[in-house]
């Protein structure tokens, strides 16, 4: 695929995860998914009816053809309860992959670091594809990845706060410091310029849910964000002029037709 993103091996066209939950019908995330242009879609394993095949779940309207399910362990506080999450998600979907989150703090959603290099490591050990959910700090990202992350995911402002890009700075330490695994923007984005600063800044992806599925219009907020991802990845590519503090001429002063 031309451009693609490649995580632990597998390679996806599209460089924008969505979240599945949050939207008012299933028949809406359905038709949000699909203007996003995603391939890939979490899931929360605790607060989804995964187990019980009798009742309608989010099983019942994803096409797992179509899209890679990536299951989360949103909700839990401590590594144990992650990894258990973990285990039941790879028992239900048969799948290894999982957005590792082991939250600190109720108020602000602020992940646990420790349990989460706990977590990771053992997940790693017990065969699974692990992206964690992570502060926007160097140094326990580098832990991460020794620990044996697929990819390193930093917030880039609370849960569904839509604040946007709040950490430039971080971020830019992370792209020039970070380059053995993919780096995903996870959390914060609230519109498509968002999205677009943030893939300007190199990032390889956002992850994003409430952002869209919190819109007044969710469609066309996914359309948007499909574009502001692929905008700010051109750009990136493209590589921006350098800023000045005065103005610079655009006709050259030399060599014009009279």
């Amino acid at each position: 695929m031309a451009d693609s993103l490649t995580i632990a091996g597998r390679e996806f066209g599209s460089r924008l995860i969505l979240g599945s939950g949050k939207y008012s019908s299933f028949d809406l995330m359905v038709k949000a998914l699909e203007a996003s242009g995603t391939e890939m879609v979490t899931v929360a394993v605790r607060r989804v009816n995964l187990g019980d095949r009798s009742k309608e779940s989010f099983l019942d309207h994803i096409d797992t053809k179509k899209y890679h399910l990536l299951p989360n362990t949103a909700g839990c506080y401590t590594a144990d309860e992650a990894i258990r999450t973990a285990m039941l998600a790879r028992e239900v979907l048969d799948n290894n992959w999982i957005k590792l989150e082991v939250i600190g703090d109720e108020r602000t959603l602020f992940p646990d670091n420790q349990g989460l290099l706990e977590a990771t490591r053992e997940l790693v050990k017990e065969g699974f594809v692990v992206l964690p959910y992570f502060n926007d700090d160097l140094i326990v990202a580098r832990r991460l990845i020794e620990a044996g992350a697929a990819a390193v995911m930093p917030l880039a402002a609370p849960i569904g706060s839509g604040l946007g890009i709040q950490n430039l700075t971080n971020l830019r330490i992370l792209r020039e410091q970070i380059s053995e695994v993919p780096l995903i923007v996870d959390a914060g984005v609230g519109t498509a310029s968002d999205a677009a600063v943030a893939m300007e800044l190199g990032v390889d992806g956002v992850l994003m849910n409430t952002g869209i599925a919190g819109a007044s219009d969710p469609v066309a907020m996914a359309e948007a964000m499909k574009l502001g991802v692929r905008a700010g990845r051109l750009a990136f590519q493209a590589g921006r002029i350098p800023m000045k503090l005065y103005a610079s001429a655009s006709s050259p002063l030399t060599g014009a037709i009279e």
